[in-house]
């Protein structure tokens, strides 16, 4: 059959498999969730962010000697040019974070000079410019809208630490700094998601990478995709108490609303992210002295589970940001820092997409994306207009 006669199907490519990868594996059925052939569970456990970016970067796992001089090379780039602080105190201090870091993001050029030339050892610069700098406008940002000074990065700290460090002032404690170590792993890579799917597409143009970032930390800001654990907070700030969940739980199904956090387009199991962080959230509910975030939680997770099968005769199960939407706000971090924290981390997974588009797999499928589109017309029809003088109109 011609391609262009085959049947139109307005799915939004759901099911559609565009492109080969070996960066990610998300086997939704059997709730498994893989990085370049290593389950996440073992990643979580074992691995700090720095060496699942050089997982994803390079594509195997870092020797002792390789870690050290990665993370070496990352602290480098964590100082950002300081024209970038002079354009932040510029901007409205009630812009948005993920606006800010979009417009922001592609002035990390500035510390490249590899860009534009060829060799994928370039790209690779860049992409670990673009991890050091996103957190470092990050949390400067953050600084910066609350009239504070913008605290510069420490380097006798690792990633996740030396982000609380900036965002905060002051050093996080051990167990807290690992929590959203873990949590920076968790949120890395999660193979054609519509922020990858975009990073991708602009770079199947040849753009280069501040580009196709730039494009993805936009794509990333959507309501549908970055924000759900924002979404997540405000629904249990709404609950409030543990008493009144059964009485929130019957007026959203009866409405017909979603219970945000639960539900999945991929997973047909519980997110194996989700299970990994629930303890983690417990825990840090201990150490923040806010119990009740993760106490809200779990109840709405197990009672919203048990209404859902009830009224709609099937299974719900609980996302990613069920549980890191709690974790996140119990460290004391903002929900509208949210979506610019699942950037934080994504950006490795973003960069390693590139990376895979314009050289490993650039000789396995044409130069760019070009879907095709059904036309079906306007106010003509599918027919062609007859143009008419202004004058006839």
């Amino acid at each position: 059959m011609d391609e262009c006669n085959l049947p139109v199907m307005n799915t939004g490519l759901r099911g559609v498999d565009v492109a080969s990868s070996k960066i990610c594996d998300v086997q939704g059925k059997k709730g498994k969730l893989i990085y370049r052939g290593f389950l996440i569970e073992d990643l979580a456990q074992n691995a700090s962010f720095e060496e699942v970016c050089f997982l994803l970067l390079y594509e195997r796992l870092p020797q002792k000697k390789e870690l050290e001089e990665f993370n070496q090379s990352l602290k480098q780039k964590r100082k950002v040019p300081d024209n970038i602080f002079s354009f932040l105190k510029m901007l409205p201090l009630d812009m948005n974070p993920m606006d800010v870091l979009q417009i922001t993001t592609p002035l990390l050029i500035q510390n490249d000079q590899t860009v534009g030339e060829p060799g994928i050892e370039n790209v690779l610069f860049s992409a670990e410019n673009l991890i050091a700098g996103i957190a470092t406008i990050t949390a400067a940002w953050d600084r910066i809208r609350n009239k504070k000074e913008v605290v510069l990065p420490d380097n006798e700290l690792n990633h996740a630490a030396n982000f609380l460090f900036m965002l905060n002032g002051e050093r996080p404690d051990d167990e807290t700094a690992q929590f959203f170590d873990t949590g920076l792993v968790l949120h890395a890579e999660h193979s054609f998601n519509a922020s990858t799917f975009t990073a991708r597409q602009v770079a199947s143009t040849r753009a280069h990478i501040y580009a196709a970032i730039s494009a993805a930390i936009g794509s990333l800001s959507g309501a549908l995709h970055g924000g759900a654990n924002v979404k997540v907070m405000k629904m249990l700030k709404e609950i409030g108490s543990v008493e009144k969940i059964d009485a929130y739980i019957d007026n959203i199904l009866n409405s017909g609303g979603l219970i945000m956090g639960l539900g999945h387009a991929v997973y047909q199991t519980d997110d194996p992210r989700a299970i990994i962080l629930a303890p983690m959230c417990k825990r840090m509910g201990k150490i923040a002295k806010q119990p009740l975030w993760y106490e809200l939680t779990r109840e709405l997770e197990k009672k919203g589970k048990a209404a859902f099968k009830a009224k709609k005769q099937r299974d719900i199960f609980s996302n990613v940001d069920f549980y890191s939407a709690s974790l996140f706000y119990s460290m004391g971090i903002t929900t509208d820092l949210f979506s610019p924290l699942f950037a934080i981390s994504r950006v490795s997974g973003w960069a390693a997409h590139v990376i895979e588009e314009q050289f490993a797999m650039a000789a396995e499928k044409p130069s760019l994306y070009r879907p095709g589109a059904e036309y079906v017309g306007d106010y003509c029809g599918p027919d062609e207009c007859v143009y008419t003088d202004m004058n006839d109109r």
